[in-house]
């Protein structure tokens, strides 16, 4: 099963300044495990020392809000997956 990964240019840094990153998993969670596997460093930028997702983290599955589900939210062969820093204001 590959699902590809869009990583936001302020992350790319962290993934040899790969934009897309194909990988296997059943669900969110496990694709970003097996993202991480492949690039250690993006760990801290998605995830506090507990491995709690960041709050200003966003993940989309096919341009859908993760959310609540997120890191439980299944993923199928040909989804993409977007990592997005969250904006907040007023």
């Amino acid at each position: 099963m590959s699902i590809k990964i869009h990583v936001l240019s302020s992350l790319q840094p962290f993934t040899n300044n790969q934009e897309v990153i194909e990988v296997k998993g059943s669900t969110v969670g496990e694709c970003l495990s097996q993202l991480i596997k492949q690039y250690p460093e993006i760990e801290k930028r998605l995830f506090d020392k507990n491995g709690k997702l960041l709050s200003y983290v966003g993940l989309y599955v096919n341009g859908e809000d993760a959310y609540p589900e997120d890191l439980a939210k299944p993923v199928k062969d040909g989804d993409e997956i977007y990592i997005l820093h969250i904006i907040g204001g007023g």
